[in-house]
């Protein structure tokens, strides 16, 4: 069928028959001496003889921390991970308690020269691959972390911060604890979007893997109103592509599944509510066309050749409707907009120039609104800052209340006079008890829910802050500030400038796929399956 000569049928089944009986012997050395045999895909030009995997042999109570350091003495590499499944060992734990068994399949990514080079002054000269692979991941995490506990208080000039919006600009309200693991989850991924880009591959793996735990501290409902979840599953699966990661199929598998289930929730069966919110639907279709690509890889590898090729022909029906037409491409570029601009909008109208040129102008002018309305927000709560903390209040103080009463300055002034006479209500007693087990005084956390608005982390943060009393308004502003607090000023801001650089400007830039790559791969499947009959 396949029109393969004798030798080459003969060669393989040899390669099949010495595989099992190597098998066994491992399985029978593992019953016997309960020492297993792990299989390690290599990043390329590391192994022995450049072979990509390699069998190593480890007791599976021992630390991950143990075969790392093998890994290290044996392919010669400093800083990587070892990823099973998706997840990244934990160098701390023992292997058998993060689901490692005999025969298990595991991918060891390196962290490129580009991140070791950023860590170079923050690692010693000798640093095991434990402290230092993780240096890059660790740099954009605090980065992101940083921005995460700003809440727009200070200069944004000085002192930038993120805040999470709606696809028309509207804020959202989020619990703060949600909201954190949520900004986290979305800068994790970007970065790794950006090293993407790169083709830094292994670098972008580890800041997805790292992007998908955060995400999974937030809540479903959440995850199921917007599609950041669904990208970042496609994005891990492409990357496993990209690294030929056969040993991560079931996993990649899965992370399709979610995908498109969060697609479904957050675009409608058939793009209703994409359709309601944006207009159209043609951008996102990018998505849909990596989702089938990956499913016919996935099905090919598996030898279900007529699923993908159903894949496979579906992939390449988006393929020609999302490839823009050059000439209109120009038009719209002489016309003054972006080649982003132009291709996106000539696939949100099906190709249709005049179409796709208002609909640029338009979004341009909604953008600008957008901008003009932020800034006006912004100029307003800069004058109720003022306004309370000339009056004395500190600033965090003035600024819990002034979010409380949704920049009303007089409202805010109440709530900063009742704060500190606020009796506890059996409602709030829990939250009271709460606090004072923590340590609090009583009337310090009462004023202290009163003025967050019953929020017991964000109650928690404030008396923390102000060394366990509320900021009153007999408070001087400068005696707010931790002795030392700006010793670390610079390299605060030194991380968060590095991390806030891999922030797209456009918010349809994951949508402006060039299919380059898609193209390259579409092409590689067919040509595969065009060695074997159809069915």
């Amino acid at each position: 069928m396949l029109r393969l000569s004798g030798s080459e049928v003969a060669g393989a089944l040899e390669l099949i028959r010495v595989q099992a009986l190597k098998r066994g012997q491992r399985n029978h050395t593992f019953r016997e001496t309960d020492v297993a045999t792990l299989e390690l895909l290599l990043p390329r030009g590391c192994g022995k003889d450049g072979k990509s995997r390699m069998f190593m042999e480890s007791r599976l109570d021992v630390c991950a921390q143990e075969l790392m350091d093998r890994i290290a003495r044996e392919v010669g590499l400093k800083s990587f991970k070892v990823i099973l499944n998706g997840k990244t060992l934990n160098a701390g734990l023992r292997l058998d308690r993060q689901g490692v068994g005999n025969h298990s399949k595991m991918m060891v990514l390196k962290v490129s020269s580009v991140a070791a080079a950023q860590s170079a002054r923050h690692d010693a000269d000798d640093a095991s691959p434990s402290t230092s692979r993780d240096h890059s991941v660790q740099r954009t995490h605090r980065g992101f972390q940083i921005l995460s506990e700003r809440d727009g208080t200070e200069d944004p000039e000085t002192a930038p911060f993120l805040e999470v919006a709606d696809q028309k600009g509207n804020p959202l309200t989020i619990p703060r604890e949600e909201k954190k693991a949520l900004i986290l989850a979305m800068g994790l991924h970007e970065k790794g979007r950006a090293l993407m880009k790169r083709k830094l591959y292994d670098d972008a793996l580890c800041h997805l893997l790292q992007a998908d735990l955060h995400f999974s501290r937030c809540g479903s409902g959440l995850l199921g109103a917007v599609d950041n979840y669904g990208v970042l599953q496609l994005d891990v699966v492409w990357c496993y592509r990209a690294l030929e990661a056969l040993s991560c199929l079931e996993d990649g598998r899965e992370r399709l599944r979610r995908a498109e289930d969060c697609f479904l929730r957050c675009y409608g069966e058939r793009r209703q509510r994409l359709l309601s919110i944006k207009g159209s639907s043609g951008r996102e279709e990018a998505l849909f066309l990596r989702l089938h690509l990956l499913r016919s890889l996935l099905a090919f590898v598996d030898g279900d050749d007529p699923q993908a090729r159903q894949q496979l022909d579906r992939a390449e029906s988006l393929y020609a409707g999302l490839c823009p037409d050059a000439d209109k491409m120009t038009e719209l570029m002489l016309l003054g907009f972006s080649e982003r601009e132009a291709r996106l909008g000539l696939r949100a109208c099906g190709g249709d120039l005049h179409e796709a040129s208002m609909l640029i102008a338009n979004q341009r002018q909604e953008r600008e609104e957008l901008r003009r309305r932020e800034r006006e927000k912004r100029q307003r709560t800069e004058a109720g800052l003022a306004i309370l903390k000339e009056a004395g209040y500190a600033p965090r103080a003035a600024a819990a209340a002034l979010r409380r009463a949704d920049g009303d300055v007089e409202r805010a002034f109440r709530i900063l006079l009742d704060a500190s006479q606020t009796i506890a209500t059996p409602d709030t007693g829990e939250k009271v008890s709460q606090l004072l087990y923590l340590g609090f005084e009583r009337s310090a956390a009462e004023a202290a829910l009163a003025l967050t608005g019953g929020d017991i982390h964000s109650a928690t943060e404030l008396l923390m802050d102000n060394g366990g009393s509320v900021p009153s308004a007999t408070t001087p502003p400068s005696e707010e500030e931790e002795p030392g607090a700006s010793s670390g000023s610079t390299d605060e801001s030194e991380l968060v400038n590095e991390v806030l650089e891999d922030i797209p400007s456009h918010e349809d830039d994951y949508l402006d796929l060039t299919l380059e790559e898609e193209l390259l791969l579409i092409n590689t499947i067919k040509t595969h399956l065009e060695r074997t009959p159809a069915q």
